[in-house]
């Protein structure tokens, strides 16, 4: 999902209201302590930076091209993902997609979801303003059959009401609510309307029939400018800390914020930027750039490496990161709001059969399994390209962004019962094209994904076939 390029310029107006103390100056802190602590702090704001800027498209900047509907409404979009889409990097473009962002301040937000045909996925991922994922309704968690579930936010303290079938604690005061519904095919767009107008989104007092609760302090969100690169992202994150409690599973942070705080990072308050000197502030922007390396550096070596692919999960919970703020920023960088690896895995190309970087601008690619060794899942897998420089669907004649298992019938086998993908920027010819996707005049950048793995993808018997240069 979209990788938001840092400020180079500090957007420092929203936060200078009040007078900052130059804390550095008043801790002593030497240059070596100061790089270390920013270092530490970009990694760990990287990814909450991202999704706020994901937070503001979607559900604040209503002049954004990617605004989709305001707090706790749901916004249904009735057709896959295009290259007109680029508020995230790596989106998929085989289930259409339904959010919500939810203001959990107040009070918590009853989801309700319809009865699901059996043999079509679908999925609800709930991921805290951390980017971290802590609940699934869909299914693999909770089956196709109707149901009734509500999320409450770190202050929220209540009964779970008649009705509901489950309630699921988020850490951080706003949520994402992200839907995925499959599509078989074009014609299909029809039955994921129907889904998606089952979906229902009320708060906890809407759904008792209670009053309102009183209005939550309105916020002065601060814009987010991708055109700046490259400085300071420590006044986002603390605007966003202020909705990040310590409390509950959360406190163990505590000692990290206190850390933090000895540069300036505390909740709600802002960076004083402006009162460090240049040296402090030449620390901190060696901390930011050894921050953003050491980040670059995961993103290469996520999962094991299979056949030129990176495979494994790196997306989960809290528990699932442990403390490593590296593999929860490279996983953000690869692909933010991704799903755990049991709800779906995501192979990621990394090098061709000889080793090298795939790049289409001039050479042909095949990627072929092998009779009975498509990706094994319990729902569907697809393979999907993206720009190797953006990370985004791209154009192409055929509108084809990928090639996934409802494409199958039309897809033709080689005579050993094997099936080829045609990867390569031009028409592969007549005979070829059903089985051809589309690829960039340059870099290519390919995701593969297994929606609800088998066990033998998730324990690393099967594994994705290598990408081969041709002639």
């Amino acid at each position: 999902m979209k990788l938001l390029k840092l400020a180079a310029i500090p957007l420092l107006v929203t936060f200078m209201m009040r007078e900052a103390q130059p804390c550095m100056a008043q801790e002593k802190l030497s240059v070596e302590e100061i790089k270390a602590i920013a270092e530490e702090a970009f990694i760990y704001s990287f990814p909450m930076v991202m999704g706020y800027g994901i937070l503001y498209e979607y559900a604040v900047d209503e002049k954004s091209s990617q605004y989709k509907a305001p707090f706790n409404k749901i916004y249904n979009t009735a057709r896959v993902y295009t290259p007109k889409d680029t508020a995230v990097v790596t989106p998929n473009s085989d289930t259409p997609y339904s959010f919500v962002w939810a203001d959990l301040r107040t009070e918590p937000l009853v989801l309700s979801v319809p009865e699901v045909q059996k043999d079509r996925y679908y999925s609800v991922m709930l991921a805290d303003l951390y980017s971290c994922n802590y609940g699934y309704i869909g299914s693999r968690a909770t089956g196709n059959s109707a149901g009734t579930f509500m999320i409450a936010g770190p202050s929220w303290d209540g009964a779970t009401p008649e009705g509901v079938k489950q309630v699921f604690r988020c850490e951080t005061e706003f949520s994402l609510v992200l839907y995925r519904t499959q599509l078989f095919g074009p014609d299909d767009i029809a039955s994921v309307k129907q889904i998606q107008a089952g979906y229902k989104v009320q708060t906890l007092s809407s759904f008792l029939n209670k009053a309102t609760p009183e209005a939550p302090p309105e916020i002065q969100w601060p814009a987010i400018d991708k055109k700046l690169a490259e400085a300071d992202p420590f006044a986002y994150l603390n605007f966003i800390l202020d909705f990040c409690p310590t409390t509950g599973t959360a406190a163990a942070e505590t000692p990290l914020r206190a850390k933090f705080a000895k540069i300036g990072i505390e909740a709600g308050k802002p960076f004083p930027l402006a009162k460090l000197t240049s040296e402090q502030k030449e620390a901190l922007k060696d901390g930011v750039m050894s921050g953003l390396a050491k980040i670059k550096q995961k993103v290469a070596t996520l999962g094991k490496d299979e056949n030129g692919w990176r495979v494994g999960g790196a997306q989960g919970d809290r528990a699932f990161y442990n403390a490593d703020w590296t593999l929860r920023a490279a996983v953000a960088m690869a692909g933010i709001y991704g799903n755990d690896e049991i709800e779906a895995l995501y192979p990621l190309l990394s090098i061709d059969s000889e080793g090298n970087k795939p790049d289409c601008s001039n050479k042909r690619y095949t990627l072929t399994f092998s009779k009975g060794q498509l990706p094994p899942t319990n729902a569907f897998w697809s393979v999907t390209m993206y720009d190797g420089k953006t990370q985004l669907l791209i154009e192409n004649p055929i509108n084809r962004y990928l090639i996934n298992t409802p494409m199958l019938p039309d897809l033709k086998k080689n005579s050993d019962g094997s099936l080829t993908i045609y990867i390569q920027k031009d028409p592969p010819g007549k005979d070829k094209e059903s089985n051809w996707l589309p690829a960039p005049d340059g870099p290519i950048y390919v995701a593969m994904r297994l929606y609800w793995p088998k066990e033998e993808a998730l324990n690393g018997s099967w594994k994705p076939p290598a990408l081969v240069p041709t002639k």
